[in-house]
This record gives structure tokens, sequence and C-alpha cells, in this order.
């Protein structure tokens, strides 16, 4: 068993917020089992140099049922306990609604809703055994209040929610908590490849005139985690965007 007071699992941890909700948790102690679906980057690594020891890394699909069970199955096997899982792995495929196929409406659906909900199914009977465990799940305010071009990726979020709150009644039997974060714009790789004029029109029209930082995220995510009398809620990170 790990000597870590804790283990976290995050998936789709390989780059951008998921990578800083890992580094953060390492941080904070915990050992760290990131999730991505192919081998863990070089410059992943790089940034993990410091931690070695304390983190392990596992490929798999988190949209496939038998890939999330043998998962979860692992860090079990490995570490003795799976104490905190983060659902952090998404995809986008944008397009307006009347452009939308049905394939790429089914594709975002699949890896960022069913792929949480087979995440959270299997954590929560280790979790329930042990009777504690933390999940939290990264939403957006695109789905809560909806975004052009993205019925399929809104969607999906929504249903993180429904999800959330859910799990969070149903965990509560055993001690388990769910929260969920909602992140508005926030600068990964994705929003870098904006112009500097695309950037500044969005920073507009934030009331904190930013973006946010992944670290910001991470950070409502361990407090999320650490607070024991929070469960069943969903935290905006937006600088103000849906006030």
């Amino acid at each position: 068993m790990s000597e870590a007071k804790q283990v976290a699992l995050v998936t789709g941890a390989g780059k951008g917020i998921g990578l800083a909700i890992a580094k953060r948790l390492l941080n904070d102690g915990f050992f760290v089992v990131l999730n991505t679906h192919h081998e863990l980057s070089e410059s992943a690594k790089r940034q993990l140099l410091a931690y070695q020891d304390r983190y392990d890394s596992l490929t798999g699909d988190v949209s496939n049922e038998d890939d999330a069970k043998a998962m979860v199955n692992t860090v079990v096997e490995k570490q003795g306990q799976l104490d905190v899982l983060v659902n952090n792995a998404g995809i986008t495929k944008d397009k307006l609604l009347s452009r939308l196929s049905l394939a790429d409406f089914e594709a975002v659906i699949q890896t960022n809703l069913v792929g949480a909900f087979n995440m959270t199914k299997f954590a929560m009977k280790v979790m329930q055994k042990a009777r504690q465990g933390a999940i939290v799940n990264i939403s957006s305010i695109s789905g809560l209040h909806g975004n052009l071009g993205q019925a399929n990726y809104s969607a999906s979020k929504a249903g993180l929610v429904g999800l959330t709150k859910t799990a969070a009644r149903e965990g509560a039997l055993r001690h388990i908590r769910c929260n969920a974060v909602a992140p508005g714009m926030i600068r990964t790789d994705m929003t870098e490849k904006m112009s500097e004029r695309r950037q500044k029109e969005f920073a507009d029209q934030i009331p904190l005139k930013r973006f946010g930082e992944a670290e910001e995220v991470a950070e409502t995510v361990a407090f999320l985690i650490d607070n024991q009398y929070i469960t069943g809620q969903v935290i905006t990170v937006d600088g103000g965007l849906t006030i």
C-alpha cells in the first residue's frame, strides 16, 4: 500500500486542467494515479519529475466499461485503496446544432458523460466497502448555461450535474461525497491557440477581465476533496462570467 495518506485517480490527466489537478493533489500529499488515453507525454513526465515515487500513470478509455473497471481494479490492486476520483476526461466536437452529426453528438456524450458514469460506478463500489471517499466531476459553465456550437458538449456537462447530485445522495449513505466544478474560460492549450484579438474579446466579457488558470480550478477541486461537509454542489470557477 502507498505510504501517502490517500490515493487519488484523475482521469484525462495528461495535460491542462487534469495535469494541474494531479500536481495539486501530489503537493497535498496524495499518491496520484494519472489516467490518459495514450501514454503520458514527455512534457507531462518532466513536470512530474519531483514526484517520481508518488505517482503512477494508467492508460485507458473511460468511455469503455471494461477499461474503466480494469483501471479502478488496477489502482486498488497496486495501491490497496482508492479514496478520491476526479472525472476530468473530456473531448469536444464543436459545430452548430443544425450541422452537428449524430456520431459527433454521441462521441462527446460517450466520453464526457458515460465515461464519468463508468468510472464513478466502479469507484463507488470500492469506496462503499471502505465507507468513505470523495468524487469530483469537472463540468463546465456550458453545461449550466449552454453555448453556441456546443450542443453535444453542453448536454454532456449538464448531464454531469445530474450524475453528481444523484451520486451525492446515494454516496452519502456510506460517507462518500460527490461534487462538481464548472470552469469558465481557462487558459489551456486550446485557448492559447486563439488569436490575441479573440482572447481579448473573451476576456472583456469576464468581470475579472482575464482567463482563469488551470491551477485555480485545481485549487477548487482540492477544496471540495478536503471539506467533509460539502456534497452535491456545483462550484463555478469563471471569474464572474455567469453572474
